[in-house]
């Protein structure tokens, strides 16, 4: 986040803006969350990961996954022209990978790889990291303008363990990392 930001209301009546702001921030991050690595494509021969945490399943009949996309992210754009996406979950060990798809990422399409790291692509055609421990790959069926997020809510058209299931998944608070609030 950056060191400036500004202050978004509302504010409670009588209440200092920047403190308010600073403790609804503190209280936001500790809703509980994953932290995993989002596949967009445009559906040619664009592609991109982002690390993310707004992720969650939003219905069960139809399997829905929804995620959660600032309007300037190279990643919304991706889905919104693709109409897809896919969520890697990663590894707990691998912690460290969530920081190198932070930004726009180095595409090799012959390698097959993102930012250096191999991934591979299903039915919807948005890359899965090789590595994740699990994926959902979905198709877009709504969106949603959520202020400055797009809320993309996906059927899951594939899903999958790429390693052992009860590999213990990254987590937000695994990191130190925060975002939102």
């Amino acid at each position: 986040m950056p060191a400036q930001h500004e202050l978004v209301g509302p504010f409670p009546d009588g209440v200092d803006p920047e403190e308010y702001d600073r403790l609804r921030r503190r209280v936001l991050w500790t809703m509980p969350s994953g932290l995993y690595v989002v596949g967009s494509t445009d559906g040619g021969e664009r592609r991109n990961a982002m690390t993310a945490n707004w992720v969650m399943q939003l219905s069960f009949d139809p399997k829905w996954v929804g995620v959660s996309i600032e309007h300037e992210a190279l990643t919304h754009e991706l889905i919104d022209a693709g109409g897809c996406f896919a969520v890697s979950m990663v590894d707990r060990e691998d912690r460290a990978i969530v920081r190198k798809f932070t930004k726009p990422v180095d595409v090799d399409l012959a390698a097959k790889t993102l930012n250096g790291f191999p991934y591979i692509e299903r039915v919807s055609g948005a890359p899965i990291l090789a590595q994740a421990v699990a994926f959902v790959d979905c198709k877009v069926r709504e969106r949603l303008s959520a202020g400055n997020h797009t809320l993309f809510a996906g059927e899951v058209v594939d899903a999958g363990f790429l390693k052992e299931e009860d590999t213990p998944l990254l987590r937000m608070e695994d990191t130190k990392m925060n975002y939102g609030g």
